[in-house]
């Protein structure tokens, strides 16, 4: 943000976040993206064939989605096509869901922290929402009793994701269990919506879990090709919607902001699904190396920093130790970022304190994240050095 905008006040509809830069800067030592490494278009063309996309009429889009990315979706989530519906991404998404299932004195209920347009979507919706904090120190575990104490008959929607961003922390499926009869017994007109864009980014041969769509018909899942899949270039996400009649307000809703999906990203999209394992499975075998080298680093760096080791995601969260940082330490620490080509995402931008930050180990190639590690470790000394 210029100077001049920070002297204005901000008159948008949808709060500012600095998240935003992400989109305009990057760093040699990028460990603020939470993605796996980018795909290039050649990448997705040789999976979708180029003469099948000679063919391809670029006219408008199916309401709900194309049938083969519907189907390709369907297959990953263990539901139905017809449950299917298509967004550009997922913040789109629970955007629309918001929109559509919220009216004037409803409420949402909101795990944070949380991916930025989660929580500013609902708000540019004019949705009143009612947070529900994690902590660092609960290493960010879901408390069902803060979460019922929120509850009452005018929710009408509770969001968390599963892994989470910033953290890579998982909700297991017993605690979504306990959830779904919270819904029941205090907001029975209330839709769960579980944002899963990072459930397949599982680590080595470890098994993705299986998706919570279908669980249960009060569940709406939320996902894309982004961050597991790296393309999040070709803006395609979903939702799994069992209830027919939200499913087709959704897709109205649909119509009325952005038509329909572009048929160019949707054919590639289902093209990436199609092959998801064979691109899937390098990925998670370099996560797995990425996660160990960031393990010895942070076992080195331990008496400096503290970290939640990650359930799944290409991403994580760290803090500075308050004995080794004070304000003014922590200060310099963002200042001498830049100096050094580092860029890391502030736990400010999700909710947190500027002493929490997310570190995603997945985007830099291998050879470049232990040349990041120690130039972070370079700031680090310099921020504490008097």
């Amino acid at each position: 943000m210029t100077a001049l905008e920070e002297k204005v006040e901000w008159r948008g509809r949808f709060p500012r976040n600095e998240i935003i830069s992400l989109l305009d800067v990057n760093r040699p030592f990028n460990l603020a993206e939470s993605t796996s490494q980018d795909l290039t278009v050649g990448d997705v063309l040789d999976l979708a064939g180029l003469q099948t996309l000679r063919g391809l009429k670029l006219g408008y889009g199916r309401s709900a989605g194309a049938v083969e990315l519907r189907e390709e979706i369907a297959k990953a989530c263990k539901v139905s096509a017809e449950q299917v519906v298509t967004t550009q991404g997922t913040a789109l998404g629970l955007f629309l869901l918001a929109f559509e299932v919220c009216r004037p004195g409803d409420e949402a209920v909101l795990v944070t922290p949380c991916f930025p347009p989660s929580r500013d979507c609902l708000l540019g919706a004019g949705v009143a929402v009612c947070e529900i904090r994690l902590t660092f120190e609960n290493h960010y575990q879901l408390d069902l009793d803060e979460l019922a104490a929120s509850l009452s008959p005018k929710t009408r929607l509770v969001s968390l994701a599963s892994p989470q961003n910033p953290s890579g922390v998982r909700t297991p499926r017993a605690i979504v269990g306990k959830l779904l009869a919270l819904l029941e017994s205090k907001a029975p007109q209330a839709i769960l919506f579980i944002d899963e864009t990072y459930r397949e980014a599982t680590y080595g041969n470890e098994a993705a879990p299986d998706s919570f769509a279908g669980l249960h018909p009060r569940i709406v899942t939320g996902a894309s090709v982004s961050k597991a899949l790296g393309a999040p270039g070709l803006r395609t996400g979903w939702l799994t919607v069992a209830d027919a009649d939200l499913r087709s307000r959704l897709v109205v809703a649909k119509m009325n902001t952005v038509i329909s999906g572009s048929v160019l990203d949707e054919a590639l999209a289902a093209a990436l699904l199609r092959h998801r394992e064979s691109v899937l499975a390098p990925r998670r075998r370099l996560l797995a190396e990425a996660l160990m080298e960031l393990a010895a680093w942070c076992d080195v760096e331990r008496r400096r920093i503290e970290w939640i080791r990650p359930d799944g995601g290409a991403l994580c969260c760290l803090r500075l130790r308050d004995d080794k940082f004070d304000t003014a330490a922590v200060s310099r620490f963002w200042d001498l970022l830049p100096r050094h080509e580092l860029q890391l995402a502030s736990g400010e931008w999700f909710g947190e304190s500027d002493r929490i930050f997310r570190l995603g180990f997945g985007y830099l190639p291998p050879g470049r994240l232990g040349l990041a590690l120690s130039a972070l470790s370079t700031v680090l000394d310099a921020a504490i050095a008097k």
